[in-house]
């Protein structure tokens, strides 16, 4: 049980709760509306004292001064001062406001014109000090004011005989009152500024909380979209806009799904959590004219009001298929990875021993029939050493250091024999077109890699290029910094946000019939010779088109005369 002064010292410690706040809060609207009170009383007082001279009641005119002093500081404190709260000592500001109060009340009760009894003013001061201030200040208004009645029913005895005991009662009691008046005035202001303390606590961790789920919607790869009940999508993050929206055409909330018809089935399944009121989940194909289509997996979940008062909304959570295919892919390629690593450790053995056994049985051989079957085991078992090598390099089973730079070749004499070997063997001649710019010049890679390399990009580029001349397009020349790049373009449609994001991720495809390994393999022979492999949309000869491109490490020059270089192909 808390005891009284337990109570005073909590109601002290609490006193300031007012003491830091701004202008505009609740004390700065509390402290106007007293200044403005202030200022009635005192226009009242003027009037009331002017028709108490108009009628001749009374021929004392100090009351009317006293009146218009009181009306003038009241007006000066109500303009030109600022909300500050009092402090816990009779200080200044405390006799700017309160002590003027009590003074001009005093003033007016000794002064008393026309019969008029001013003790009721007195709780003016008495709310303020108690309201504004802490529960110190208040009892000494109280007490002040108390002290100020008690004296002036002394005097008021002394000057008129009579029963003096009554007005010393009715200052005692009148003191009370404005005591119990501090006291409760000041418990409620005191209870008021807690609950706007936690009410101010409670919206800042909202607002916090608010921020950090936008924080984290943000973030998701997955798709969010809040719909209402007519199809009006609140919000949306940028993995959603990302699947929704062409790439320049990007758009924010607030929007209708009846805008677009490939999204109908969105809107058909928002319809069907509305009704039944239930979660929902379904893979859905979002045609788009112009493009190729987009499948989604989509689950709904209704956020619907616990007592009626607010809208359900539908909250939509999207995911490309693509990716999630992508992703098991890879999860199946780690595996993969690792048998294969196995397998070709238990490979590397026997292979080794059918090496060496034929390498013996050559030595034995006299007849160039059997010397001829030998060198095609010799030779085949270094392709299979060859294959070995690379299975344990692309799955990563071992650490390798980078490839030592030891294989040098000329880029455009190669680049011309392997792009005028695949025109050859595709009969794309006539659409694609050479460019050699990088004459003399050497790079670190192996011939039969950057074979792969090409072949890989060229097939890519053949897929989807148009059938017209020049629509493919093989290119090299010497960067400033001195490396060496080799690109390959084709007029092509632009690539979507989420192909373009997993580009070289292997297992990742546009198409279901295609592998998803070759830009992949790509990437990682790039990264065994220490270049770098990327896309971008650019144009030439006036049509925009994709580019795969291939910055090289260049190596000191080569020895030999280049075969030069030339704009197009042979037909």
């Amino acid at each position: 049980m808390t005891t009284p002064s337990q109570w005073f010292e909590t109601a002290e410690k609490a006193s300031g709760a007012w003491e830091f706040e701004p202008e505009f809060s609740s004390f700065g609207r509390l402290w106007r509306v007293f200044m403005t009170a202030r200022v009635a009383t005192a226009g009242v007082l003027v009037v009331l004292q002017a028709v108490i001279h108009a009628l001749g009641n009374s021929s004392n005119r100090w009351p009317v001064a006293v009146c218009i002093a009181y009306l003038c500081a009241t007006l000066a404190v109500r303009l030109w001062a600022q909300p500050r709260p009092p402090g816990r000592t009779f200080d200044a500001h405390w006799l700017a406001t309160i002590g003027v109060d009590v003074i001009t009340f005093s003033l007016l009760e000794f002064l008393q014109s026309g019969g008029i009894n001013y003790t009721p003013l007195f709780a003016l001061p008495v709310l303020l000090s108690s309201i504004l201030g802490p529960i110190l200040l208040a009892f000494g208004t109280a007490a002040s004011v108390t002290l100020l009645l008690l004296v002036d029913a002394w005097w008021t005895s002394l000057q008129t005989p009579g029963d003096f005991n009554a007005r010393f009662l009715q200052a005692g009691l009148s003191g009370s009152g404005f005591f119990l008046v501090a006291l409760l005035a000041n418990q409620l202001a005191l209870r008021l500024a807690r609950e706007e303390q936690r009410a101010k606590a409670s919206q800042s961790a909202a607002r916090m909380q608010t921020q950090v789920n936008e924080l984290v919607i943000e973030a998701l790869t997955d798709g969010v979209l809040v719909v209402d009940v007519n199809g009006v999508v609140r919000s949306a993050n940028p993995a959603s806009r990302r699947l929704l929206f062409m790439r320049k055409a990007i758009r924010n909330a607030p929007f209708m799904l009846a805008t677009e018809s490939a999204w109908q089935p969105l809107a058909d399944l928002m319809h069907q959590t509305f009704a039944t009121q239930s979660p929902q989940e379904a893979d859905i194909r979002l045609e788009f004219p112009a493009r190729s289509a987009r499948r989604l997996h989509v689950r709904t979940r209704l956020a619907a009001s616990q007592n009626g008062t607010h809208e359900s909304l539908c909250v939509m959570f999207l995911e490309d298929l693509r990716e999630m295919e992508a992703r098991v892919r890879t999860e199946k390629m780690a595996a993969m990875g690792r048998m294969s690593a196995a397998v070709a450790h238990e490979i590397r053995n026997p292979l080794a021993a059918i090496s060496q056994a034929n390498a013996l049985l050559e030595e034995d051989l006299q007849d160039a029939g059997h010397r001829q079957l030998t060198a095609l085991v010799s030779q085949n078992a270094q392709r299979l050493a060859k294959i070995v090598d690379e299975v344990l390099n692309i799955s990563r089973a071992q650490e390798q250091a980078p490839a030592p730079q030891t294989t040098m070749l000329m880029l455009d004499d190669t680049v011309a024999q392997i792009a005028t070997d695949w025109a050859s063997q595709t009969g794309a001649a006539q659409r694609l077109g050479v460019t050699l710019n990088a004459a003399q010049t050497s790079v670190w890679f192996e011939a039969e890699h950057l074979r792969r390399l090409m072949v890989n990009l060229l097939d890519n580029a053949l897929r989807y290029a148009s059938a017209s001349a020049h629509s493919m397009e093989v290119a090299t020349r010497v960067m400033t910094g001195g490396e060496v790049r080799l690109a390959v373009w084709s007029d092509g449609q632009p690539l979507e946000a989420t192909v373009e994001t997993h580009l070289f991720e292997p297992f990742f495809s546009s198409e279901s019939r295609s592998s998803g390994l070759g830009l992949y393999i790509c990437r990682e022979l790039c990264e065994r010779y220490g270049a770098l492999i990327g896309y971008q949309r650019v144009a030439r000869h006036a049509t925009e088109g994709n580019e795969f491109f291939v910055i090289f490490k260049p190596a000191p020059q080569l020895l030999g005369t280049p075969r030069g270089s030339f704009d197009t192909m042979p037909a």
